[in-house]
């Protein structure tokens, strides 16, 4: 048994997660994970089977959009799958990368809704000032209390971007650089209970945190090219993506609670890429790294 993390917040490493994968299945790259309120763990992945969804346990449930990763059903397929996010009508939100859009799905995989112009990225800076529009290779989407979509448009932009409830565009910001409100790359998004917004700054090894207007609040830097944020209970849990790959626990102060990185030997981590918490306080981490150091999602049990 390998044990990681510190005082309350300590973790049983299960070693092969889920347990009844089908046979000739597998990851792949594993892009993102995230927990619905049923604590049914979704998983998108660059793989045959982009979107599956098990139980904690690791028993499959189902799963949709098969070959769409290679292009089947040429109308919608992925690919390059990025992020998911699950929001609290248990709604799914899926960013692609390569075709640069957001789609929210229904629990069977249904289009609700779709953010962005399909197969056509944004100019990142014209002659006259069209910077940044949605979206150049978008990475992540959070929703806030209030009902606000904010998608992370992270390789292209530089951006983070605010929509309505309803899909219409708001505002955003952010520029490249490493100052205040600027992003070398804006892998991912996250928004607390109060309605700050996180943005992983991932090659600037940081984390800004904004209000929901986009002003600049405060930042973390004790962390290693941080790639995904997710939040439960007052804590803020992040895969970091530099220095070997790495969990950590905050709280909302940016105080440290605890941090484990990845060991070859042990196999705890090999490339970790996203991050969610089920209702017993567990995390999952999604990887993309090889077949043989990563392509894989590893659970770590809350003891």
């Amino acid at each position: 048994m390998t044990i990681v993390g510190d005082g309350d917040y300590r973790y049983e490493v299960l070693p092969e997660w889920p347990k009844n994968m089908p046979e000739s299945w597998k990851f792949g790259m594993a892009s993102d994970v995230a927990v619905d309120s049923k604590d049914r763990v979704w998983v998108f992945a660059r793989e045959q089977h982009p979107v599956t969804w098990w139980t904690t346990d690791g028993d499959l449930v189902g799963s949709w959009g098969y070959g769409l990763t290679l292009g089947i059903a040429p109308e919608f397929f992925f690919r390059e799958p990025h992020g998911i996010f699950i929001d609290s009508d248990d709604n799914i939100w899926l960013s692609e990368k390569q075709r640069h859009i957001v789609t929210k799905h229904n629990q069977s995989g249904e289009i609700l809704m779709e953010l962005g112009n399909r197969d056509w990225a944004a100019v990142t800076n014209t002659w006259d000032g069209r910077h940044g529009e949605p979206f150049n290779s978008p990475t992540g989407i959070a929703i806030g209390p209030n009902g606000k979509i904010y998608v992370s448009d992270g390789y292209g932009n530089r951006r983070i971007h605010r929509f309505s409830s309803d899909g219409e565009f708001e505002m955003n910001w952010g520029v490249p650089g490493d100052g205040p409100g600027e992003f070398a790359l804006v892998h991912n998004v996250g928004v607390d209970d109060e309605g700050r917004v996180y943005g992983c700054d991932r090659e600037n090894s940081r984390i800004q945190i904004f209000d929901g207007d986009g002003n600049f609040i405060a930042e973390w830097t004790d962390m290693s090219a941080p790639g995904d944020i997710h939040f439960r209970d007052g804590l803020a849990y992040v895969a970091e993506q530099g220095d070997g790959c790495a969990v950590s626990v905050w709280t909302l102060d940016g105080e440290l609670v605890t941090r484990w990185r990845g060991d070859d030997e042990a196999k705890i981590l090999g490339a970790a890429h996203g991050i969610w918490t089920d209702s017993e306080g567990s995390i999952y981490v999604a990887e993309i790294g090889t077949p043989e150091r990563g392509q894989r999602v590893r659970k770590f049990q809350k003891l």
